[in-house]
């Protein structure tokens, strides 16, 4: 009789148990890994505590309470920020990182979520011409394997002498330093370094570059090409996040104009 009644207790236990472990299960959040870069203002960097902000990072949060999952982000340098997505160390990438067919061979990309041209600064009060003439043994920085980067090279190459660097920051201290006459990269990032007490002296000059040879289809989310139940997730989120109003007041938060482009 006892030992009967043991017998029951143990299944019951072991029936509740079970009950809970699938409740738990059923209310608990799936989690989406974000692998972003921390090093690119006003898009995402990190503070004095390590902890991460800007536009991209609000981006990520704000996409991941619409898709209702828990956000966890991760910092990866730029180098490798594709080779860390392709290994499974974080399964989408929101790092301002354009849409270009290059990339497209590699990763899948959602719709973008803003667009930005490039364009060149440098010191002012100094003369100087934006064309392969006027650029011909000039030395300009760019973050090494970007959209800018390739611009660079694949436009003005055999002209300029070409500084790579692992983040912008680098790029903008070798030009306080004097050893870099330019700096190109995206407008919206160099604004952002021209409106601070480093880049006071320095100003836009030439014209604003959209080529989608180099430039693409704006900017979006990177994910692994067999993800595509995500990649529709992110993109029905994005659409939300346009048309119930956050994205815009994210927007507002970094810049006093439009950076998503017509539709």
């Amino acid at each position: 009789m006892i030992k009967n009644m043991l017998k029951t207790c143990s299944l019951v236990s072991l029936a509740l148990s079970f009950f809970m472990l699938i409740s738990a299960s059923a209310f608990a959040k799936d989690t989406v890994r974000i692998g972003v870069e921390g090093a690119y203002p006003p898009f995402s960097k990190t503070t004095k505590d390590g902890s991460l902000e800007g536009f991209d990072i609000d981006i990520a949060k704000a996409l991941c309470k619409e898709m209702d999952v828990e956000c966890k982000l991760v910092k990866q340098d730029w180098d490798g920020i594709i080779p860390a997505l392709l290994a499974k160390k974080y399964d989408a990438i929101i790092a301002s990182m354009s849409i270009t067919d290059d990339r497209k061979k590699k990763v899948a990309f959602t719709n973008r979520y803003y667009q930005s041209p490039a364009r060149f600064i440098h010191k002012k009060g100094e003369k100087a011409e934006i064309s392969k003439e006027g650029l011909k043994g000039k030395s300009v920085a760019v973050q090494r394997g970007t959209v800018s980067d390739k611009f660079i090279t694949g436009e003005f190459g055999d002209e300029v002498d070409v500084k790579r660097y692992g983040t912008q920051e680098e790029a903008y201290l070798d030009l306080n330093a004097g050893r870099v006459d330019f700096v190109f990269a995206d407008a919206f990032v160099l604004l952002e370094y021209l409106n601070s007490d480093k880049g006071k002296d320095y100003e836009f000059i030439g014209d604003s570059y959209t080529d989608p040879k180099y430039f693409g289809e704006g900017i979006g989310i990177a994910l692994r090409k067999q993800d595509t139940e995500l990649k529709e997730k992110f993109n029905k989120a994005i659409k939300s996040i346009r048309e119930n109003g956050t994205y815009d007041k994210i927007r507002k938060k970094y810049f006093d104009f439009d950076i998503f482009g017509k539709d």
